[in-house]
């Protein structure tokens, strides 16, 4: 199969690798579209996580890409939960299943680096981060990372479930029950954008979004929020208590990774609020604790789309109660990677998520080579 594998940093090569062949517990998804998320450009760039942190040598035989979507093509031994053909969408993370957190369903958190987590033989997995991921034809998967999708939910629309998943996954740590509740959302990414959507789908009410750029504050507002606040222009935590009639809130999603974003949080929730982080700032930051304390603010953080989020996401895009595919912008050829990767990192023609899909047509040329 052909499959784009990181070089020397900033490099990635198309190249050619085995079809790998389904485990226990595994199916062999043929990739028809993978969107392109930060962290894969961070990847290219620095090499995985799990090897920066292990202090491991940049990986150059690599695969990165893991927000992709396809159709099962070979069942491992003993898989009878999905059938040849079956159109389904990925989670990232697949727990070792073994240790405490992952049996808390808490897998993206499966035990720490130099334990289970990156251990196959384990059964730890997590595509585009310790395993070969889908800028490729074909990847593994284990079972438990699959969600079948429709036939009338489009490829790209498909490889943004994850996306939705991660924002369900942050509602569902700040208490899942949030009709009738105020929540923020504090930067107007991917993931904050479709925080928005699905918060006001679960019913939440109002809805805030913050951001620089009006073109994504005016996308927020499409997607569901009630207010939004351009951060350039005026105060964020004025704004969002004099819009809320002088109060403050009840939840806020922090998805920019400002510096200031926590502090800025907090002064925004009534006592008792919760705080939810699902940004990874580039530095560390100096967080006003004793505030945090005086004012009883909980604070949670999410590594991805743990908990079965994504189920619960792709439930909501399949009964349209949001339009996942405003978000996506553009789309390109696997043949064009180096292209979509450039579009995606210098936000040409203002993309937010870029897809990459594999035709029929390559499929046949690269059956007939």
């Amino acid at each position: 199969m052909r499959a784009w594998v990181l070089g020397d940093p900033d490099q990635i090569v198309l190249t050619e690798k085995p079809v790998p062949a389904p485990k226990r517990a595994e199916v062999l998804v043929r990739i028809d579209a993978v969107a392109i998320c930060a962290t894969d450009l961070e990847i290219i760039h620095r090499g995985p996580p799990a090897q920066i942190e292990g202090g491991l040598p940049f990986n150059k035989n690599f695969t990165p890409g893991h927000e992709y979507m396809g159709t099962v093509v070979a069942l491992g031994p003993g898989v009878d939960e999905y059938k040849i053909g079956q159109r389904v969408t990925v989670e990232i993370h697949a727990g070792c299943g073994q240790c405490k957190r992952c049996r808390q369903g808490m897998y993206t958190s499966c035990h720490n680096y130099g334990l289970n987590y990156g251990e196959v033989d384990k059964g730890h997995r997590a595509n585009g981060f310790t395993t070969d991921g889908g800028f490729a034809e074909y990847a593994i998967n284990n079972i438990n990372t699959i969600i079948p999708v429709g036939d009338d939910m489009s490829d790209e629309e498909a490889t943004l479930v994850v996306t939705a998943g991660t924002a369900m996954y942050g509602l569902t740590e700040l208490g899942g029950l949030v009709a009738g509740e105020s929540v923020a959302v504090l930067g107007p990414g991917p993931i904050g954008l479709l925080g928005v959507a699905v918060a006001k789908s679960l019913g939440a009410n109002p809805v805030f979004l913050t951001g620089t750029r009006d073109n994504r504050l005016q996308m927020g507002r499409e997607l569901g929020a009630d207010h939004v606040v351009n951060v350039k222009d005026e105060d964020p935590v004025e704004a969002i208590r004099r819009l809320n009639g002088g109060k403050g809130i009840d939840y806020v999603i922090e998805c920019s990774g400002a510096p200031n974003a926590i502090n800025e949080a907090a002064r925004m929730l009534n006592r008792g609020g919760r705080i939810c982080l699902a940004a990874f700032p580039h530095e560390p930051v100096e967080i006003d604790v004793a505030y945090l304390v005086r004012n009883n603010i909980y604070l949670f953080g999410i590594r991805g789309e743990g908990k079965s989020a994504t189920h619960r996401a792709e439930a909501f895009m399949a009964q349209k109660r949001f339009d996942a595919t405003k978000i996506h912008t553009h789309t390109f050829p696997l043949v064009d990677l180096p292209t979509a990767l450039k579009y995606a990192r210098e936000r040409i023609e203002d993309a937010i998520k870029v897809v990459v899909k594999v035709s029929d047509t390559e499929y046949a040329r690269a059956a007939a080579e």
